[in-house]
Parts: structure tokens; sequence; C-alpha cells
């Protein structure tokens, strides 16, 4: 095992939404760096050599659950990763309350639960990282997202009084905010929408999963004790200067 695979050091990572896509990316990175990683889903399915739990982050009872097995099976939460999200796209007038609120309630909702629970055990420890898996469209905006650009706005928030409770307890809480990524997510966007996106890309291309991953595991690091409340866009420049 290199110096690479070893620098999680052990520590033991929750990441949510780890079923597939950016989530699923960024699970195996971190176990590809040595640490001891445990992934909530719906579905229970998680890359293999994770800890795979079924869970609904919007259910408080569900999220216990879930920190008590990862404390039972590795021990307490250092690393957390929340990234269980979805979406309910249409436009404004056409928005009903369940899609307002099934995105608000799994986006924001669920990131303040996971992150309520891990935040007992990192406070005890003086140590921890948060990362919340934010988005472009938090700053930007976007037709026929007004749920999800909201529920992505409110993790900055989140993020910031994070920051400055638990800052000195040596928890540090950041959000990485993703541009157009290619997942499957964002492949029900349509192709006009997609186009459209494209174009305002400076770098060129769509991201991968694996850009995001990148991201993810500098601010989960040891070395990453003086970053926090910080918005690192991975977008390719789509959202420069929001």
């Amino acid at each position: 095992m290199n110096s690479d695979e070893t620098q999680g050091n052990g520590r033991v990572a929750l990441v949510t939404g780890a079923s597939r896509g950016i989530g699923a990316a960024v699970a195996q990175r971190l176990l590809d760096r040595g640490y001891r990683v445990a992934a909530t889903s719906r579905s229970g399915h998680a890359p293999q050599g994770a800890l795979a739990i079924e869970a609904d982050v919007t259910d408080p009872s569900h999220v216990d659950a879930a920190f008590a097995r990862v404390e039972q099976e590795y021990g307490p939460v250092e690393v957390l990763v929340s990234n269980a999200g979805v979406t309910k796209d249409t436009l404004l007038v056409r928005m009903t309350d369940e899609d307002w609120s099934g995105v608000i309630d799994t986006n924001l909702t669920g990131s303040f639960l996971v992150v309520r629970r891990a935040a007992r055990s990192m406070m005890r420890k003086r140590f921890g990282r948060i990362v919340l898996i934010g988005s472009v469209v938090a700053g930007l905006g976007s037709p026929g997202q007004v749920n999800y650009a909201a529920s992505k706005a409110g993790l900055i928030g989140v993020a910031r009084s994070v920051a400055r409770e638990l800052g000195g307890r040596g928890v540090t809480c950041n959000v990485v905010a993703p541009g157009f990524i290619a997942t499957d997510m964002t492949r029900e966007l349509g192709d006009e929408l997609r186009a459209e996106y494209l174009r305002r890309i400076p770098a060129g291309r769509l991201g991968e999963v694996d850009d995001v991953a990148n991201a993810v595991e500098f601010l989960c690091a040891d070395a990453s004790g003086y970053l926090t409340g910080a918005v690192l866009p991975v977008d390719g420049g789509m959202g420069m200067g929001r």
C-alpha cells in the first residue's frame, strides 16, 4: 500500500447518497485512500468495501440508526460527506407543494440531520471534516429548479454557521459546488438544457464524478484543517464570481 492509499489514516467516513454517481465516486475515492467508509442510500447499495446501510436521510430515526451502526462497526464518524439529493424539476407555476417539500426535505433537511448527528462525536474528539455537496445553481439559479436551487443555497448557510460554531473544536464544514456533472440525475434534464449548459462552461466539457471526488478528498484530509466555511466550485468555470 503506497502513501497515497494510506493518507486517510483509517479515519471513519460516512457518505450519504452513495449508491451511484457522485456519492459512489466519493465513497470509492475515500476507500482507496485508506478511510473506513460507511455509505448510506435508500437502496442500501454501496461500492464494494464500504459498509452499506439502507437509510432515508429525511427520517431522524433512520439517521440515528445509521450512525449507531457505524459507531458499532467502525467507531465515531470523523468525516461526513452529505451528498444525498433529489430533483423534482418543473416551472414555478407548475411546482406542487410536494415537489417543493420533497426536494427541501432530502437536500437541505437531510443534510441538517446528518450534520447535527455527526457533530456530537466530532466535538468530543476535537476533530471533524464535514463536506456538503451543493451545486453551481445555488448562485446562478436555474429555470425549473426553484426548489433545487433553494435547497443547495441553504447548504451554504448551514456550512458557514457550522464553521463558526465548531471551528474552535477542530471541525471544518465546507461546500463543494459541482457544475454540470455527467450523472444519471443530469441526464434527465433534456438535450436542449444540456446543450445550453455546455455553451456556458469555459472548460468546454461536462464534468466527471472524479472531478468532484478530487475536491472532496482534499477537504476531508487532516491537512485541510484551516479551510472552513468555503464554497469550492467544481464547475469548469461556469459560475465564476458567484
